[in-house]
């Protein structure tokens, strides 16, 4: 049975995919006293990579922020399948993205934005968060944005 945090999720017309399993010799989160550190998220939709591209190369804020969105989405997957239950999430204590751009290109936060704006919404007072926004000049598959956080937890 779904918790507050996720009927509220499910409010906001989101379902929580399942949590995508590693793709190489890493695990996807790891809890630590009551830190739980989430590996990076790529957008992963339904149908698989989605938002690949390189911002400042044809690549728009808004398909970035929507990467960051879906990255964030993610998260709270990962989230869920570590806790079983995001009632448990005490806080997000920080997020980083990592934003795939050209070297010109400087409206990172913009685009990280993205990430942190459906993460506030989700969990609320909860969901503020520190946070890096990064340009980096590639990222796995070609996607245009990747997101790992940290989260306090009960």
């Amino acid at each position: 049975m779904p918790g507050e945090v996720e009927k509220h999720i499910s409010s906001l017309g989101i379902t929580l995919p399942k949590a995508a399993a590693p793709a190489a010799n890493y695990v996807p989160y790891v809890q630590t006293g009551n830190q739980l550190f989430i590996s990076g998220q790529i957008p992963m939709g339904p149908d698989g990579i989605e938002h690949q591209g390189k911002l400042g190369d044809g690549y728009s804020v808004e398909g970035g922020q929507a990467a960051a969105k879906l990255c964030a989405i993610n998260l709270l997957a990962q989230a869920k399948a570590a806790l079983g239950d995001l009632d448990r999430v005490v806080r997000l204590v920080k997020i980083v993205g990592f934003v795939n751009s050209t070297p010109d290109f400087t409206d990172q936060p913009k685009v990280v934005n993205g990430a942190s704006d459906f993460l506030v919404e989700a969990l609320g007072d909860k969901g503020r968060h520190a946070r890096s926004a990064v340009g980096v000049a590639g990222l796995p598959f070609g996607v245009a944005v990747e997101v790992e956080a940290i989260f306090e937890v009960a």
